[in-house]
């Protein structure tokens, strides 16, 4: 190991002085990189050990740093509002969105109000950022030049899309903003399917007789880090870490793992509020009997202008006691309610990296502050379980709370939280296994699952999917498994949307009469989806066909059926016979004008490429790019690969789906295989930019370096931080 030349950082630290009410500084970062290792293996994963758990979080900070720092910076840049400060004005409303929730000042107050072990994570945290600035004066963040302690409260559970993101910035803008012309970024109503699959495999359906564990997040590419964080104090996790967090937000540690779907549960409502000016220019607004005054606040935001220099917009926003107001619907404004407890959030995401078994997981599970994620548990004495999110507002069934409902109605109030034990979970099933793929918890272990009829309403909004089907289908069929098996269950091709939507193609194509102009142009296309077994691969001429013909159907439904409440597949299957063979005599046109010939096999079509570091990536055709055999998870493929093509491509690049996966086994002692998209560092000069894409490509997962006598004969480079 090479010594720390302390002295030659002097200089930079000393631009790095701790902020008032902040008494860490240079002696203190020193004195923890001292007690913090940081070990890289050969796919440059950081193995990071500390004394305390505060070294730890410590360490693993600046190693994520090293890593990707661009991403850590962008990412508390959505959760504090500041986006605008680096991108322009046109950030504000998302900013002015996560300003209504992370108010600094609030932010600051909870820091101080922590129980004094979570305080020393955060000092640890902010200080591992500030040390890997003050050591590495070559990076320059775009805004956030010093990190202080609060900040880790704006970002506490780590998933892809919080409840926050369901506040639309269009409504945000009328509400608020002033006619400028500027469109507002829309949200995509029917969105690339970003949630998870995961499944949990008791004793008793394992071939060795352990429980194991699949984890297999589907989130934009490059969203988390791959390390493992271990301390003198008992933590041990290795995992997925979202950049910027520190607590392992999808993984394991020697007897316990835990996966996270995003949830189908209504946990955020909207408020319906009969709003009257008073004369003094001041709101009230009706809530039984009464007039309760609205409360109005002043936020002020900072933009980077169009020179360059900063701006400032102040707005005045409003407040009901159900949350912030964020728009108005038929003259009536609407408040927000979601949950807002970033104290209990970030210990809850923290401790439960420590549980060891089901009991001590749920025990931590108490705090009841994760509202947007299912989790399917594993633990070495053998324990599966399925458990709904814990924070779920109680209310009356009566009412239909995916629709804003009537905030005068003192009905409609929320009645506190369920209790844990009337929320969805399933523990030990008979099946022996239980899957969630961001479907309903009704079919979450076969046949014994739970019956929705014994919950209220809102504890699914969504339903069945075809991920669902297919994973129910595979775990359902009576045999064991093994890790490997496991895999490939998570890897298999088959397409169960398309084994619907297919047939009737076909049988339309059919029907029509010798004479039609479709017969003749699409004989032969609808001869080779007529004999495919809808299933994916690189060489399937189908699959292609199937998948560009589908997403156009998709995006025809969207513009022409928009007030159809029938689900997605319903609407497409719904279509009229004639569109469906027009969208497929236009696709085969494209392929042939795009590819030269229809029979393009999907590798063709579907690729990887990541030629630059950059957040948000640009696509060309030009560039080298990966044939990806997996498509997207809509159609029902347990292995996702979200891609479209771009301006000026003719090829699909992915850019969400499969990104950290694991299959974990809870034997004697605990083991692992897993692969990262791409690779673990960010900056295309690093070998472990892109080493792992081909295992990505093919579900060839490596071995997890989890135990010292693994990782042994696998370091690359032992150091500590600030060398």
């Amino acid at each position: 190991m090479r010594p720390v030349h302390l002295l030659a950082l002097v200089p930079a630290l000393l631009l790095a002085q701790p902020s008032p009410g902040q008494p860490q500084g240079i002696a203190v970062w020193q004195a923890r990189a001292a007690r913090v290792t940081i070990q890289r293996d050969d796919w440059g994963i950081a193995h990071v050990h500390g004394r305390s758990d505060a070294d730890a979080v410590f360490g693993m900070i600046y190693a994520q740093a090293e890593d990707d720092f661009p991403r850590i910076e962008a990412n508390y840049l959505t959760a504090l509002g500041r986006t605008a400060e680096a991108e322009g004005e046109g950030a504000i409303w998302q900013d002015l969105r996560a300003r209504l929730y992370m108010d600094p000042a609030k932010l600051k107050t909870a820091y101080a109000a922590s129980p004094a072990w979570l305080r020393e994570l955060m000092d640890a945290w902010a200080d591992g950022l500030n040390y890997y600035l003050a050591t590495h004066p070559a990076v320059k963040p775009r805004v956030i030049t010093r990190f202080e302690p609060w900040m880790a409260l704006s970002f506490t559970e780590g998933s892809i899309g919080g409840d926050i993101e369901r506040i639309p910035l269009d409504g945000l803008k009328a509400f608020y903003g002033r006619p400028d012309g500027k469109p507002v970024a829309m949200a995509d109503p029917d969105p690339e399917p970003r949630g998870s699959n995961g499944f949990a495999i008791a004793p008793g359906k394992s071939a060795s007789g352990h429980a194991l564990l699949w984890i297999n997040p589907h989130t934009s590419f490059f969203f988390r880090s791959e390390l493992q964080m271990t301390s003198d104090a008992g933590l041990n996790a290795y995992g997925a870490a979202t950049w910027g967090q520190f607590f392992i937000y999808q993984g394991f540690n020697p007897t316990a793992g835990w996966m996270h779907t995003s949830s189908t549960v209504d946990a955020v409502d909207e408020f319906l509020e009969s709003v009257t000016r008073r004369a003094d220019g001041g709101f009230t607004y009706r809530y039984g009997k009464e007039e309760r005054p609205v409360v109005s606040s002043r936020i002020t935001l900072s933009y980077r202008a169009a020179d360059g220099s900063m701006a400032r917009r102040t707005f005045t926003t409003y407040a009901t006691h159900h949350g912030p107001v964020i728009g108005e619907k038929d003259g009536k404004w609407v408040a927000f309610a979601m949950m807002d407890k970033p104290i209990p959030a970030l210990e809850q995401s923290f401790l439960r990296t420590k549980a060891r078994d089901y009991r001590a997981f749920m025990a931590v599970a108490e705090r009841r502050a994760n509202s947007s994620n299912n989790t399917l548990f594993a633990d070495a004495k053998g324990t599966i379980a399925y458990l709904h999110p814990q924070f779920v507002p109680l209310r009356d069934d009566r009412f239909d709370y995916t629709k804003p409902v009537d905030g005068s109605d003192p009905a409609t109030d929320w009645k506190g939280l369920t209790p844990l034990d009337k929320v969805p979970h399933v523990v030990n099933p008979a099946s022996g296994w239980v899957q969630n793929t961001n479907n309903a918890p009704w079919s979450v272990a076969g046949k014994g699952s739970l019956k929705p009829s014994a919950f209220p309403r809102y504890m699914d909004m969504v339903g069945e999917n075809p991920r669902g089907e297919h994973a129910v289908m595979l775990l359902g069929a009576g045999k064991t498994f093994t890790p490997d098996g496991m895999i490939a269950a998570a890897f298999d091709s088959y397409q169960p949307a398309f084994a619907t939507l297919i047939p009737d193609l076909v049988r339309a194509w059919d029907a029509l009469p010798a004479g039609d102009a479709h017969k003749a142009r699409l004989a032969a296309p609808v001869e080779a989806l007529r004999g495919w077994d809808y299933r994916w691969s690189a060489a399937s001429v189908p699959n292609s066909l199937a998948c560009l013909w589908a997403e156009d159907l998709r995006q025809w439904t969207l513009k022409n059926r928009p007030g159809d409440a029938r689900g997605s597949y319903d609407r497409m299957a719904a279509a009229p016979a004639e569109t469906r063979l027009a969208l497929l005599e236009a696709v085969v046109g494209r392929l042939e004008k795009d590819f030269g010939d229809w029979r393009t096999p999907w590798g063709e079509i579907n690729r990887y490429q990541r030629l630059t570091g950059a957040i948000e990536q640009k696509f060309t055709d030009a560039g080298p790019s990966i044939a990806i055999p997996f498509p997207s998870a809509r159609w029902g493929s347990l292995a996702s690969f979200g891609a479209r093509a771009y301006p000026g491509t003719r090829r699909w690049y992915g850019t969400s789906g499969n990104s950290f996966l694991a299959a974990v086994e809870f034997g004697k002692r605990v083991s692992a295989k897993a692969v990262s998209v791409g690779g673990e560092s960010g900056d295309p000069a690093s070998p472990h930019f892109g080493d792992q894409v081909q295992r990505y490509r093919e579900g060839d997962l490596r071995q997890v370096y989890f135990h010292p006598d693994e990782l042994a004969g696998h370091v690359e480079r032992t150091y500590r931080p600030g060398e």
